[in-house]
């Protein structure tokens, strides 16, 4: 009989443990008829057995409340920085390549004031998507019709469209969000290509990335992924000297290091909510956070809980599914 009601006990505290009160609820019920409604249950030591039973229940169900209470007084600490509805632009359109750090920096924006904005995935070898535009680089932007080039450029412009005006006067040449900011665009982004193409296999791996999420047809998927990661690699080669790299994982791991030291003990550059830095950062290396290289920096640095309280706090995308 014991074994029966510890099968229960073990499937209760499973339920408990996956947060689910009706299956503790159930099971304690029967708990409890069993042990004042049977013969096994009326003898003292299978009353102490079953308390004990009930006492484990109940200590695993308060500890799974306030694990799910703490869990939800941190999302909403970390909650998104929604701007006045009137103030969003009715129709974005993004122009863009999936796997382009400046693109997903971008998004990140978009993604986090919970802009809702369309994506045109942009053929890197014919660029037939943006032929009409005499800015032939991504990201582009269309904004109610008006068009706009350049990462920083369209963060500042929605920036100022949709966050107050004491927020966009408040921005300084020399403050340290814009210092920052700098950072990523002049520093970060370039450590980047050496450290996913540092090698045949993780060229290989991106461009699988870079093909799979892009504007591709089916031979030029197959062609892109091998020419293009062998063309990387050694591009990646040029880049380190051009931008003094002697070693792309130890360059990759000291900027990871900067950032957080920049942090200085806060939740974020921003202090308890991102600022335009923290999602320029966190933009930039969102395509590579579950590469080797990504991967790599997460484990031996100390970024990776900054960076999880970014993914929580940006959440999901804004994009229109097409």
């Amino acid at each position: 009989m014991r074994r029966a009601y510890s099968v229960l006990l073990h499937r209760n505290l499973a339920a408990a443990r996956h947060g689910s009160a009706t299956s503790i609820a159930v099971t304690n019920r029967f708990l409890q008829a069993t042990l004042y409604g049977t013969t096994a249950g009326s003898s003292p030591s299978n009353r102490r057995w079953f308390s004990s039973v009930l006492a484990a229940v109940a200590g695993t169900t308060i500890g799974v409340s306030g694990l799910i209470a703490a869990n939800s007084a941190s999302q909403e600490v970390l909650a998104k920085e929604r701007p006045p509805s009137d103030a969003l632009p009715s129709d974005v359109v993004l122009y863009q390549y999936e796997a382009c750090p400046f693109c997903n920096k971008v998004k990140a924006f978009l993604d986090y004031y919970d802009i809702p904005y369309k994506v045109v995935e942009v053929n890197p070898l014919s660029k037939k998507e943006i032929k009409w535009s005499e800015y032939q680089k991504v990201p582009i932007i269309m904004v109610d019709g008006e068009q706009l080039n350049d990462s920083s450029a369209i963060i500042d412009k929605l920036g100022e469209r949709i966050l107050s005006k004491k927020k966009a006067d408040s921005t300084s040449e020399d403050d340290e969000e814009t210092k920052w900011r700098r950072w990523v665009d002049n520093h970060l982004v370039h450590v980047l290509s050496p450290n996913i193409y540092r090698n045949t296999s993780e060229a290989l791996e991106s461009f699988d990335y870079i093909t799979s999420n892009g504007n591709f047809s089916f031979m030029e998927k197959i062609s892109v992924k091998y020419a293009g990661a062998a063309a990387m690699y050694f591009v990646s080669k040029k880049l380190k000297k051009k931008y003094n790299i002697t070693d792309e994982r130890a360059a990759l791991y000291e900027s990871a290091e900067t950032w957080v030291d920049a942090l200085n003990g806060r939740e974020f550059l921003g202090g308890s909510k991102p600022n335009f830095a923290d999602l320029a950062v966190f933009g930039v290396l969102r395509p590579i956070r579950y590469l080797r290289s990504g991967k790599d920096m997460v484990e031996h640095t100390r970024i990776g809980e900054w960076y999880t309280r970014m993914e929580i706090v940006v959440g999901e995308p804004s994009r229109i599914k097409a």
